[in-house]
C-alpha cells in the first residue's frame, strides 16, 4: 500500500490491484500471490537450519548455486505446523499431503530497494487465476490486535474467498534484515 509523505497508509485503488495470481494453499484457505512475483516453484528439499533466526524462517536451499532463504508461512501466520495438522493421519495421507508440499521462490523488495529471492513453504499449489481489480476487496478490519497489512485484498474468484497477499509486506523490513544473505553464492559441491 502507498504512503503519504507522513507515513499514513493510502488505500489502493482496486483497479491497481487486478491481475494474474499464483493461488496455493495453507491447510483449507486459498492464497494467491501476484505472478509476476513469482520466479519459480521447486519441490521440498532439504533445509539448513540457520541459527538466531525468526522460527518462521526455516532454514536455507541451494538452489542452483545461490543461496535462497526459505519461510514456512504456516508458521508466520501463526497456524499449526504441517505435522500438527497431521497428526492422527493414516501414512498414505501423510505421504499424499507431503508430496505435493512445495516451495513458491518469489522475489521480495528488501531494506535497500532490492529484489531478494525467497522461498515459501506451501501445502499445495493451485492455479494461476486472472482476478479483475473489481473483484479484489480490502481486508474487512478485525480490531486493533489482527494484523492485515500483508494483504492486498480479498479476491472473490470462481465462487471462493482468495487472500491475495502482498509479498513484500509479509515480512517487515527489520526481518528481511535478519535473513541469511541470498546474493551468498553457495558452494556447488
Amino acid at each position: 500500500m502507498p504512503s503519504t509523505p507522513g507515513g499514513a497508509a493510502v488505500a489502493t485503488p482496486a483497479q491497481d490491484r487486478g491481475g494474474k495470481f499464483l493461488t496455493f494453499y495453507l491447510a483449507d484457505e486459498e492464497y494467491g500471490v501476484e505472478i509476476l512475483k513469482v520466479q519459480e516453484i521447486i519441490g521440498l528439499q532439504p533445509i539448513t537450519r540457520v541459527p538466531r533466526t525468526p522460527a518462521f524462517i526455516r532454514g536455507v536451499i541451494n538452489l542452483r548455486g545461490k543461496v535462497i532463504p526459505i519461510m514456512d508461512l504456516r508458521e508466520r501466520f501463526g497456524m499449526a505446523s504441517a505435522a500438527e495438522a497431521l497428526a492422527g493421519a493414516t501414512e498414505a495421507e501423510v505421504a499424499a499431503a507431503e508430496a505435493v508440499r512445495c516451495i513458491i521462490v518469489v522475489e521480495v523488495v528488501g531494506p535497500t530497494g532490492r529484489a531478494v529471492p525467497v522461498g515459501i513453504v506451501v501445502d499445495r499449489v493451485s492455479e494461476v487465476s486472472a482476478i479483475a481489480g473489481a473483484e479484489i476487496e480490502d481486508a474487512p478490519s478485525f480490531g486493533s490486535g489482527v494484523r492485515t497489512e500483508y494483504l492486498l485484498g480479498l479476491g472473490k474468484s470462481q465462487g471462493r474467498v482468495k487472500l491475495l497477499l502482498d509479498i513484500d509486506r509479509v515480512l517487515a523490513a527489520d526481518e528481511l534484515e535478519q535473513l541469511p544473505d541470498a546474493d551468498v553464492e553457495a558452494d556447488a559441491a
